[in-house]
Formats: C-alpha cells, structure tokens, sequence
C-alpha cells in the first residue's frame, strides 16, 4: 500500500503578516540590512528581499529607501526604551540614567550616524539638527522630566528656579559625544558633566 505525498509530508501552515506585525518585520529587515551593508548600499529590493515579500509591499509604505531607513531608525528607537532610574538622589539619578542612555544607544547612533553621512542628510532635504532630532528621538526629554520631577517631590530642587537649558544640558552633552565618538561614554566623562557642570549650576540658581 502507498502513501499519498500529501500524507507523507506535515502541511505547511503559512502565517501572513499584516498590520502592525508586517511593518515591523520590514522595518527589522530594513534596520539589519542598514546595518550589514551600509546606507549607500542599501535598496528597497535588497530589503525586500530580506524581509521574503514583494518590493510594492515597501512603497506602498514608504516612498523610497530614505524615509525607509528614517522609519526603521525611529522603531528601533521607541522599540528599546530605557527606563527612567530611582535612586532616590538627583546624582545618582543622573548618573545611572546617562548611562544607561548611552549604552543602549551608541550602536544604533552609529549605525544611524553613518546613514546620515552616507547620503540621508543630503536625499531628505533635512537640516543636521532635524536628522538628529528623528534619529535620537526624545526620550531623554521624557526621562528627565520624570527624574526632575521626584527630585523636586523630595525638596532637592526648585523646578521654578532652574532654567529648562540648565536641566537639559545634561543630556544634550551626553548626545553630542554620542554622536561625536560613536561609543559609550566613559564614567569619567558622564560624571564629569553631572558634577563638575550640571550640579554646580543648580546650587548656582537654587542659592539665587
């Protein structure tokens, strides 16, 4: 007696993307594509390719390759958040945050840095603090509020006192050497700003 194929081999069960789950599969791909091969290397058929569907899936999405990559840096982004810090003082706050930050982020500033000067600055139209904005994202805007505002809550600072540019240089510090360096930065550097530059300025402004 034989055995039909169809019952010799288990049926394949074909899961199709849709929705949310699809367009994240082709922002990963267009991310890992990014990464391996560069932005100047990169096409919308290579990503496709990568991601096992049809290149009109992609445009009808995206318009070309640069608002692919700018979509697939920013999910990478929001998809990896790192969590704002208790440590029950300003400094360890500060310190544990900036940390963390630059250690989550300083391969995708890389990767991102390196599309940037690659062609994206140019084929988006742009300017550099813009690219920068998308690619970085905000989150240290968020982070720094929530982590201002428990210092606040245990009487260690005065929002009302401090100018938004003093809370903020911190952080716009810690994104500048990402960018510059392309590396994590170094303890001695990250404390050097919260106790050399930014703490002094706040007992600055808090003693009037």
């Amino acid at each position: 007696m034989t055995t039909s194929t169809s019952e010799q081999s288990p049926k394949r069960i074909r899961h199709r993307r849709r929705g949310e789950q699809l367009e994240a599969a082709l922002l990963e791909a267009a991310l890992n594509e990014l990464i391996d091969v560069g932005f100047s290397n990169l096409t919308m058929e290579s990503v496709a390719a990568r991601a096992h569907t049809g290149i009109a899936v992609l445009y009808r999405r995206w318009a070309n390759k640069d608002e692919l990559v700018l979509a697939a840096i920013q999910h990478s982004r929001l998809a990896h958040p790192v969590a704002t810090p208790d440590t029950g003082t300003l400094r360890g706050d500060l310190l544990a945050l900036l940390t963390a930050i630059s250690e989550a982020r300083a391969t995708f500033t890389a990767v991102a840095a390196s599309a940037a000067f690659s062609g994206l600055l140019i084929d988006t139209g742009l300017t550099p603090a813009q690219v920068r904005d998308k690619l970085l994202g905000d989150q240290s805007l968020w982070s720094n509020q929530i982590l201002y505002r428990h210092a606040h809550d245990r009487g260690e600072i005065d929002l009302d006192r401090i100018p938004p540019a003093v809370l903020a240089m911190p952080f716009e510090l810690m994104r500048h050497d990402l960018l510059m360096d392309l590396k994590p930065l170094q303890a001695a550097r990250i404390k050097s700003i919260v106790d050399e530059l930014f703490l002094p300025l706040v007992r600055s402004y808090q003693s009037g």
